[in-house]
């Protein structure tokens, strides 16, 4: 059931729309290796998490730093939601791939689509959760701008965490089986 077409449609969304590119992210992996030749694959991962936080400080100020200011109107408010959501969903796919990389896991294979859909879903929550949480929404600005950093900080640091156990479980599964229950399977 394998269809070129989609495949390829896929890897030219990734790459070209979300500016996802494999090859950095197999660099950027084999760098904090090499860098830190003696850390677990869990601690490497949390070196890519913990790297992701003032990433998502800039992320979270292009949504939210339009709206504090109301001298800027509503074209820079939705210009500055729309690129720091994109730029919060970019990274945060990005670090899903990187631990993947880290835990072995194919970046090729169709099972990562899925994945970075939850990652693009979960980050479109956070980045929309100050206009679409009644509480949240009736905020000062600048509370809601706050409120809305967190959020978004928040869920990077979630996916983060996610995908590490979920790609460390998966590590273990594999691992768990021998050779010849591989061959059967």
């Amino acid at each position: 059931m394998n269809n070129p077409k989609i495949d390829l449609a896929t890897e030219k969304f990734l790459y070209y729309c979300m500016g996802l590119r494999k090859g950095d992210m197999r660099t950027q992996v084999a760098t904090m290796r090499a860098r830190y030749p003696n850390d677990s694959q869990e601690r490497l991962a949390r070196r890519f998490i913990a790297a992701q936080t003032p990433l998502s400080m800039v992320g979270s100020a292009l949504i939210h730093l339009p709206a504090v200011v109301p001298a800027l109107g509503p074209a820079f408010r939705f210009l500055g939601m729309a690129s720091g959501t994109t730029l919060m969903m970019i990274l945060n796919m990005t670090l899903v791939m990187q631990i993947a990389l880290i835990y072995g896991h194919d970046l090729d294979d169709r099972a990562r689509v899925k994945e970075l859909m939850a990652v693009i879903a979960a980050t479109a929550a956070a980045s929309g959760s100050t206009a679409l949480v009644p509480p949240l929404s009736t905020l000062n600005p600048r509370w809601r701008a706050l409120a809305g950093s967190a959020a978004i900080m928040t869920t990077a640091q979630l996916i983060g965490e996610t995908a590490l156990r979920y790609f460390a479980r998966a590590q273990t599964a594999s691992d768990a089986h021998t050779p010849e229950e591989r061959v059967t399977a």
